[in-house]
């Protein structure tokens, strides 16, 4: 990038030196030509009236010492022309003829002028009408041709054209070495952004950049560093996670081991007394469907389902009458107070269908056995409040974080992901959950969910 962008500016450079020293070496070629022809138009004009007032002056005494670098001629309608002895010779042209005749205007061109010695030089020449009277007295039709060479004239536009060249280089170099240190110290931070990206690939080291400006490389830096900054905490995050999990899958399956060992030894050498294999069994088959569901749990609470999942409109007093049948079941003594309403929402029913069945089911485990679960819906915004022993409060703001577990629930069954997974379901719904206690009850949870307007269109 730093050679195309020193490319490009000594190319821009050299096009517009090119463009500007061609135009002004053809206009100050223009104005000199054009100084020139007036001078000599005058000089053309002075010698006519002298010619005309005494045409009998001889010619040569017309280019005396104060025209001696001047060629004069006078053309005669007819196209003769009568020229100072021993001068150039020229070759009289249509344009000094018309002025002859028309006895109007003026004339002035380049031509090529063969020399005495025969040398060809470059003259510029000018004609002027003059009128001569003849033997007869009768006026006769001329014009009066003066040249001057352009040797000077060109001298001087060669050196211009020198110097425009050598200046035109020295320009585009100059300018060209400018652009390459000033794009090598533009791109110093987009190199060493650069060579940072290579170090997070090579090292797997997620360590920020320094920030040398506020401009918008400086800004393209702290975003650079806010993303690695994220990504060291989302890679703490599934460290964590996979340490948790590690560590709460390894107890099921350690009992399990254990038991299906027993088991093993026994079909060897019946050493288990009577009724102690069933009772493994039993053990083994609860164990399977603890481990069933942290399996479960896991997968629910790590999948991105609600990334991609269409959420449709849906009655959420429906959900809530769904999870209520299964609450129902896991706790045949609990008595359900249940007050809804119909409240319209947008969501995916399986997911919100599961997380108010893992508040449901924390009501019920730790409601007495002949306790009441409150369950309220009232514009999108469930209430469950249970008669257990509350929550206590180290423990609220950590009751919704992963695999964490208070106290007073070490005894109980649960992965402890259930809380986290209503987190994440409601998060994913672009709603809220809270966690508290009632006054005079036990712990109390409020899942807010957003409402679906009667004039709201369905999301995509």
């Amino acid at each position: 990038m730093q050679g195309r962008l020193a490319l490009l500016t000594g190319t821009s450079v050299a096009l517009a030196v090119l463009f500007a020293g061609t135009t002004s070496f053809f206009i100050t070629r223009w104005s000199l030509l054009d100084q020139l022809d007036h001078e000599l138009l005058a000089s053309a004009r002075a010698a006519a009236t002298i010619i005309a007032t005494n045409p009998r002056n001889d010619l040569e005494d017309l280019a005396g010492p104060a025209i001696t670098d001047q060629w004069l001629a006078v053309v005669s309608a007819a196209g003769e022309t009568v020229s100072v002895p021993n001068g150039a010779r020229l070759f009289t042209g249509p344009q000094e003829i018309a002025v002859a005749r028309l006895q109007t205007g003026s004339s002035a061109r380049s031509i090529d002028v063969i020399q005495a010695d025969g040398a060809s030089i470059e003259y510029r020449v000018v004609s002027v009408p003059m009128t001569l009277l003849d033997n007869n007295d009768k006026p006769t039709r001329h014009a009066v041709m003066l040249g001057r060479p352009l040797t000077a004239l060109n001298s001087t536009l060669k050196s211009l054209w020198v110097v425009i060249v050598f200046a035109g280089l020295v320009g585009v170099l100059v300018t060209t070495l400018a652009a390459l240190w000033v794009a090598q110290a533009a791109l110093a931070p987009v190199r060493r952004l650069s060579m940072a990206v290579r170090s997070v690939t090579q090292t797997d080291q997620l360590n920020p950049i320094r920030i040398y400006g506020r401009d918008d490389l400086g800004e393209l830096t702290k975003s650079f560093n806010s993303m690695l900054k994220s990504l060291q905490s989302s890679r703490e995050q599934q460290r964590q996670f996979i340490a948790d999990a590690g560590h709460e899958l390894r107890t099921p399956l350690t009992s399990m081991r254990t038991n299906i060992e027993l088991l093993v030894a026994d079909d060897k050498a019946g050493m288990l007394p009577e009724g102690a294999r069933s009772e493994i069994l039993d053990d083994v088959s609860a164990q399977l469907g603890e481990f069933s569901a942290l399996v479960g749990d896991l997968v629910a609470l790590t999948r991105d389902d609600h990334l991609q999942r269409k959420l449709e409109p849906l009655d959420l007093s429906e959900v809530v009458e769904s999870a209520l049948s299964r609450a129902r079941r896991r706790g045949p003594g609990i008595t359900f107070d249940v007050e809804l309403d119909h409240t319209q929402c947008l969501g995916d029913a399986q997911n919100l269908e599961r997380a108010i069945t893992n508040l449901l089911d924390n009501a019920v485990k730790f409601s007495p056995p002949e306790g009441t679960v409150t369950v309220t819906l009232n514009s999108g915004v469930i209430t469950i409040v249970d008669e257990g022993p509350g929550i206590a409060e180290d423990d609220l703001e950590h009751i919704f974080d992963r695999f964490y577990r208070s106290d007073r629930a070490r005894n109980t069954p649960g992965t402890g992901l259930g809380l986290s997974i209503v987190a994440h379901t409601a998060e994913a719904h672009g709603g809220t959950v809270r966690a508290g206690n009632q006054p005079g009850s036990g712990a109390k949870f409020t899942l807010r969910v957003p409402n679906l307007t009667p004039d709201a269109e369905p999301s995509p």
